[in-house]
């Protein structure tokens, strides 16, 4: 998960960047969705890699928008729950 912060809650710049070069991906990081606050603050995208450098590569892509970025790994529900479901008590009758 990407949290994107847009300083003054300015997401213009990064809207032009956008536009006219694209999101700047490195072969290997898939972009799936995002979602934006209605207030301009932050956006959230869900994005995919194997490699965290790809990540890198894709935060300079970015610099001099006013963005501050964030990349917090996140694990799907369904595997988490896979992980999870050793160590829980056995269900009550």
């Amino acid at each position: 998960m990407v949290i994107e912060r847009f300083r003054d809650n300015d997401m213009v710049p990064v809207y032009e960047r956008l536009r006219d070069a694209g999101r700047g991906l490195p072969d290997g990081l898939e972009y799936v969705d995002s979602w934006v606050e209605p207030t301009f603050a932050r956006c959230f995208q869900l994005m995919r890699c194997d490699d965290p450098a790809l990540f890198q590569q894709w935060v300079l892509h970015w610099r001099g928008t006013g963005a501050t970025i964030e990349i917090v790994p996140v694990v799907p529900a369904a595997r988490t729950r896979e992980v999870v479901t050793p160590f829980l008590a056995p269900a009550k009758g």
